[in-house]
């Protein structure tokens, strides 16, 4: 069976180094992009150039129809979706819990939880054995900050990514017998754009130093991870937390 891999958020960063990545392993490819399709369209030439079948679809994954319409847009253009990687997340600028509107924890909230759990649901619907799937893996992509909790930066990011190890521990126990594995992956300092997001661009290099391994991580190191977690390498794990953060 040919393997199709989704990834959402997968026009840049992590997401974009997952998709090459894959690709280079003979998946067939949907990138996900919310805003930024410059970047999509480069990365679905970079895609195609190594032979692999590859779409992109805007879609807002907090948007439960735009979720609906991505994953249709899936099955009638590449098939049977065998790999989901739920990456897309945004976060806000560096904030004390003390300074936070409800506008903007709903806003993290929705589509770092609801987006992920949309996302799922629409895969086990598509990959489950109960459903006459064909079976499946999933990676959510999560963060360190849900164990480290964000003191004065974003509380609300990593109380969401907090929310994404029990959807990950949950959801991997109740599809475990329906050929589908549901397992995170959780990047600490990795050099992407979403610190600018957070107001501090350079935050890595601030923050690199106190590390036990004393640098940032690359896209590419957390790619490998999801790509393993993907793979019939990994076909005995579910439930599974691989931490990628230096040692954090």
């Amino acid at each position: 069976m040919q393997p199709i891999a989704l990834v959402t958020g997968g026009s840049r960063g992590i997401g974009a180094a997952t998709a090459l990545l894959l690709a280079e392993q003979g998946y067939d490819l949907c990138i996900n992009y919310n805003s930024n399709q410059q970047a999509a369209q480069t990365l679905q030439q970079q895609i195609a150039e190594l032979g692999r079948r590859v779409i992109i679809v805007q879609a807002d994954i907090s948007n439960e129809a735009d979720v609906v319409r991505l994953f249709k847009t899936v099955d009638s253009e590449l098939g049977s979706l065998t790999a989901l990687v739920n990456n897309a997340g945004i976060l806000q600028q560096q904030m004390r819990v003390e300074d936070m509107t409800a506008q903007r924890i709903n806003q993290i909230l929705t589509t770092n939880v609801t987006g992920y759990f949309l996302c799922c649901r629409e895969a086990v619907k598509r990959m489950s054995l109960k459903n006459n799937g064909q079976g499946g893996a999933i990676v959510n992509v999560g963060s360190v900050a849900s164990r480290l909790g964000g003191a004065n930066e974003y509380v609300d990011y990593a109380a969401s990514k907090g929310a994404v190890d029990t959807l990950t521990t949950g959801l991997a126990l109740e599809v475990a017998g329906e050929g589908i594995r549901v397992n995170c992956v959780r990047p600490g300092l990795i050099y992407t754009e979403m610190h600018a997001a957070g107001g501090e661009p350079g935050r890595v290099d601030r923050i690199a130093p106190s590390l036990p391994m004393g640098r940032g991580g690359q896209p590419s190191e957390v790619a490998q991870a999801i790509a393993w977690l993907l793979s019939e390498q990994a076909s005995y794990a579910t439930g599974t937390f691989v931490d990628l953060a230096g040692g954090r």
